[in-house]
């Protein structure tokens, strides 16, 4: 087995369930985790090891999708995304529509807040990375992926309660 099917095999998942919470769609994201490994595949020479392999392989996936979108004439990045986990089937239909609402309510606050904190927030949230891999991403310390991943919850948070203040 090649160093790279130990890649694939490793990271994989990782990189699809990533894509699957961005996009909200299967089908995308077997088709950008795909491309994903393909253009990894014809890059892993380049890879410095800088960063974790998985960090790395996220970013590819961040930009075939955004890639992806682009081509799709799509504008809306993060709309698709799924912020919640999918309903139990054990939840009722007026928890369900909660959820929904909450959900729509935090994608667009993430359109309000500056470019940073809604980068670590998905990163955190949708691709489940560590503090320590986030910091890595932006060439920052752990501390500074938690403090502004904090940040970014709290900004949310009042959003929505503004929100809610308003009704």
């Amino acid at each position: 087995m090649t160093e790279f099917e130990d890649v694939y095999r490793e990271c994989f998942d990782d990189v699809y369930r990533y894509i699957r919470r961005l996009s909200g769609d299967e089908n995308i994201a077997e088709e950008i985790t795909s491309e994903t490994f393909f253009r990894a595949m014809r890059s892993i020479r380049g890879f410095r090891g800088g960063c974790d392999i998985r960090v790395w392989l996220c970013q590819i996936a961040k930009n075939c999708y955004y890639t992806y979108l682009k081509k799709s004439k799509k504008t809306e990045y993060v709309d698709n995304a799924q912020l919640s986990e999918l309903p139990s089937e054990e939840s009722t239909i007026e928890e369900q529509c909660m959820k929904h609402e909450e959900a729509a309510q935090v994608r667009a606050i993430l359109h309000q807040i500056p470019e940073t904190y809604k980068e670590v927030f998905m990163w955190r949230v949708f691709a489940e990375l560590s503090f320590k891999q986030i910091g890595q991403i932006f060439g920052k310390s752990e501390n500074w992926a938690c403090v502004a991943y904090h940040r970014a919850k709290t900004m949310i948070r009042s959003r929505m309660e503004d929100k809610t203040d308003e009704k």
